[in-house]
């Protein structure tokens, strides 16, 4: 399994929760975290599949901003 890695603008509970559903759906439930304590906001995914333009993708659509650490 692969580790992605990202900086990103989710920096509370209510944020990770409006991305919870689209993560959950593209990761799995419990393969991905967000670090809202990290000043980066760092969202890491573990998959064998998905690419980072995939994970950039879905979470912009959320109206976040993201891009590869």
């Amino acid at each position: 399994m692969k580790t992605l890695r990202f900086t990103t603008t989710i920096n509370c509970q209510n944020c990770v929760r409006a991305v919870t559903p689209v993560l959950n759906e593209l990761a799995g439930t419990g393969h991905w975290q967000v670090d809202t304590a990290s000043p980066q906001k760092v969202l890491t995914v573990e998959s064998d599949s998905l690419t980072p333009q995939q994970v950039v993708a879905a979470v912009e659509e959320e109206g976040f901003e993201i891009k590869e650490a």
